[in-house]
């Protein structure tokens, strides 16, 4: 009897044992080709719409179109939380994934994971001959995303070998790395996400791992991890990089084998996308057709493999199953799913993924797919309206990361809008932007793509899916594509390696030294860091050709301001000075000798003074200047103490500006900014050199704040004494005179 209820948040939370014994209730009723999910209608869709989603599995499963996970497990829309790409991975696609997964074990009440890998995988088979490859020849190099992504599963491969030995038949040493893959996804789950572990230790939360077989359609449930009771003691808080995207249906038009495979020829990108809006069509009106596969098309489809007519880019959401709203067969749609549907922490995985199904699958067609009702996008909105309000904060899970990161969205929908709109306007707008936000990083950062695009031999276009009526809204291609397909760029930010300067680079103009801060400082907010991938061959060239930094900064020595991940910058960037207090106070001829020689000897073309928020110096010099102004005199008895007076001076000025009954946060925290501009104008009085270079314009000297809070510099310009202090005629620090 066909299953007439839809699972939502008005139902209990399900046991983990119980959710575990209705995927393989669900298995064994695909297998025997006796599905009960087979229709929904508009009062179930109405009420997965009106109570919101409670699935009862997060699964994390591979998007090869063989594999779809509802099917598999014949389950209703509600009833599981999908995420895919290719290799059922975490490997660049750590935040997404692990973020994705927060979402649903904690907002969504999920108590049960399933990790499911799936036999002839093209992502681990790949990395498998990768790596055996790369040993053969004792090189590996990535010049595209798919490239990244195989070699970061190098390690699944690795362990493979040593388990099955050196000498093993490669196609074995493949087999054997699927399961591998499923549990070393697992183990990073467990090692990088404090609320899953939490989750995990209490019991609340069950995590395993199973293999759906292509050839059977049978899904072999493996259990826990063996290494879990040892992760359980992780302390690791945030994954790596966030510390640091023919017409009808049935067997006569599906392909020769009655699905689509390797053996049927490539749909061209017009076709793809009519296909996929009749599949909806009848979905919506609840008459879908896609056929139960039989053992004949399973074998067909590891025979001769997978041809999708389409990739689809789509949010993880148990109320919006891809294949279900598509009506589509196994072997039809290559799926990517997160929560989301952004490339937001998942640059390489879902770049890569998708490198592969147009380039070596054939697709013509790539659909981003977005939903009403977002989750995802409404927590994005919620961050970035209470980061206006002054309540951003660092991220401390990957979920909060993933939002922060899709905030961006958010702010560029708002700004689209415009005054006057409500909060629901605002995230109904927001997923629409999200949309063509992640098409439009696919045709910037992939060349592979953009090739193909540009050669008409591939289409990306946008989609909505209405939660509420069951149909895709198609929004065609990004505005934007004419002019994205001339980027050079060739790798998504978090697979890109910034080069090292020398000398052999000569000078950097200011204007493009200030560009490169501003820019790096973007990436250390967001946390897409790039500069930590420093070669042996990089610092052999820093050594052999020596320095040329582009920038001298004078900064603070507080621990929390590291000035060179602040402006995520690689080693022979940046020349740092650094004291507490970024002064020339009690450090003139130390100071302003050592930018000298960086703008004489080195040839460096800009300067930056940067103070930050909160600082100790700034409050110590401030307590010293108030304590002046009462009846006992500071005592000068050790080096700080001097520090601090002669730091007083600028506490003066900001107590002055601020006037009677400014309180002592209020005089220190304008006394950060007036000492930056403090710093530059002693460097301008008492150096010619310095002088010189910039009143013939050859050097640029600016002033900044770091947000320690939100991790972003405020960039201040010029001291407004500029004009007066070039024309000084000191040439020498007073304590050097």
């Amino acid at each position: 009897m066909a299953r007439l209820v839809v699972r939502t948040a008005a139902d209990a939370p399900m046991a983990p044992e119980e959710a575990i014994k209705l995927l393989k209730e669900g298995n064994a009723r695909f297998v025997k080709g006796e599905p009960q999910a087979t229709r929904t209608n508009e009062a179930m869709r109405k009420e997965l719409v009106d109570r919101g989603q409670a699935p009862h599995t997060a699964i994390i499963g591979c998007a090869d179109s063989r594999a779809p996970l509802e099917t598999v497990f014949d389950a209703m829309p509600g009833d599981i939380f999908v995420l895919r790409n290719a290799g059922n991975t975490c490997t660049h696609a750590e935040g997404s994934m692990v973020g994705s997964l927060e979402f649903c074990t904690g907002k969504l009440g999920s108590r049960m994971i399933l990790v499911v890998g799936h036999t002839k995988c093209g992502a681990v088979y790949g990395a498998a001959n990768a790596y055996l490859e790369a040993k053969k020849s004792e090189k590996a190099s990535v010049s595209c995303a798919l490239e990244g992504l195989l070699l970061d599963l190098a390690p699944v491969a690795e362990k493979a070998v040593a388990d099955m030995g050196a000498n093993t038949d490669p196609e074995d040493v493949a087999a054997h790395a699927v399961k591998v893959n499923v549990f070393h996804t697992i183990d990073f789950l467990l090692k990088y996400s404090a609320p899953i572990r939490e989750k995990v230790q209490s019991g609340q939360v069950e995590i395993q791992g199973a293999v759906y077989h292509l050839d059977t359609g049978k899904v072999e449930f493996m259990g826990r991890s063996p290494q879990q009771s040892r992760l359980l003691s992780s302390t690791a808080g945030l994954p790596p990089s966030m510390t640091e995207r023919a017409a009808g249906y049935g067997p006569p038009s599906r392909g020769v084998h009655g699905v689509r495979t390797a053996a049927d020829s490539a749909v061209p990108a017009e076709a793809a996308l009519k296909i996929l809006k009749e599949g909806n069509e009848r979905f919506a009106v609840g008459a879908p057709l896609a056929k139960t596969a039989s053992q004949q098309m399973r074998e067909a489809l590891v025979k001769q493999g997978q041809a999708p007519h389409a990739a689809i880019m789509g949010c993880a959401d148990s109320r919006a199953p891809l294949e279900t709203v598509f009506d589509a067969m196994p072997g039809d749609i290559f799926v990517l799913r997160n929560a989301g549907n952004t490339c937001t922490h998942a640059e390489g995985s879902m770049v890569g993924s998708l490198e592969f199904c147009a380039g070596k699958l054939g697709s013509k067609l790539i659909l981003v797919l977005g939903h009403t009702q977002c989750g995802a996008i409404a927590g994005a909105t919620q961050t970035h309206l209470a980061s206006k309000a002054g309540g951003s904060k660092a991220a401390g899970s990957a979920l909060e990361g993933l939002l922060q990161g899709l905030s961006k969205v958010a702010a560029q929908a708002e700004e689209e809008l415009g005054v006057g709109m409500d909060q629901k306007q605002l995230i109904s707008h927001t997923i629409k932007t999200n949309v063509f936000t992640s098409m439009e990083f696919l045709l910037k950062y992939s060349q592979p793509l953009r090739d193909l695009v540009k050669s008409g031999n591939l289409e990306i276009q946008g989609g909505v899916y209405h939660l509420e009526t069951g149909r895709v809204e198609f929004l065609g291609r990004s505005p934007k594509q004419a002019e994205l397909l001339a980027s050079d760029t060739s790798l998504p930010p978090s697979l890109a390696a910034l080069p090292i300067r020398t000398t052999t680079d000569g000078p950097l103009p200011h204007p493009q030294a200030l560009k490169l801060l501003k820019e790096g400082n973007e990436r250390f907010v967001v946390g897409a860091g790039i500069s930590g991938k420093v070669t042996p061959d990089m610092r052999r060239a820093l050594v052999k050709e020596g320095q040329a930094p582009h920038t001298a900064i004078i900064g603070c020595a507080d621990s929390r301001a590291p000035l060179e991940t602040v402006f995520d910058a690689m080693p022979g960037d940046i020349f740092v000075l650094r004291n507490a207090g970024n002064t020339c106070t009690h450090a003139e001829g130390s100071i302003v000798g050592s930018l000298e020689f960086c703008l004489g000897a080195l040839n460096s073309k800009m300067v930056l003074v940067l103070g930050h928020t909160a600082c100790g110096a700034i409050k110590g010099a401030t307590a010293t200047y108030l304590s002046k102004t009462g009846t006992a005199k500071p005592q000068v008895n050790k080096a700080l103490d001097a520090l601090l007076e002669g730091l007083s001076v600028v506490a003066g000025k900001a107590s002055q500006q601020l006037g009677a009954g400014a309180s002592q946060d209020d005089i220190a925290n304008l006394a950060v900014k007036l000492n930056v501009f403090h710093t530059i104008d002693f460097l301008l009085q008492y150096s010619p050199l310095i002088r010189g270079k910039v009143e013939s314009g050859e050097v640029e000297i600016q002033g900044g704040i770091y947000d320690l809070e939100t991790g972003r510099v405020e960039f201040l310009g010029r001291s407004p004494a500029q004009a007066t202090l070039v024309k000084s005629a000191d040439k020498m620090p007073p304590s050097l005179s």
